[in-house]
């Protein structure tokens, strides 16, 4: 039986890990989000984080800030739902 998320705390300090950005402003969103709802993050939202840390730096920001639309591998009803809180966090 493999961990969940939130069961297991490799997987959690892997997620903050990747949290970490180049970016400033995508570190300061992601780091607050993180703070607020980490512990509550059910496996599909981990799986959308994933997916959205998976994106250069750019990319990141532009879905942050609603500059663009999730495309190709991000274009995940669970990606869409964790970017609108993401969005108001």
């Amino acid at each position: 039986m493999s961990l969940n998320h939130q069961d297991d705390p490799a997987k959690r300090a892997r997620l903050r890990w990747r949290a970490r950005r180049g970016l400033l402003e995508n570190d300061l969103i992601l780091t607050r989000f993180l703070d607020a709802n980490e512990e509550a993050m059910s496996d599909d939202e981990v799986d959308a984080f994933s997916r959205l840390m998976d994106l250069s730096d750019n990319d990141l920001m532009d879905l942050l800030l609603i500059r663009k639309e999730p495309e190709a591998a991000v274009d995940l009803p669970h990606v869409h739902a964790l970017l609108k809180k993401l969005r108001s966090a």
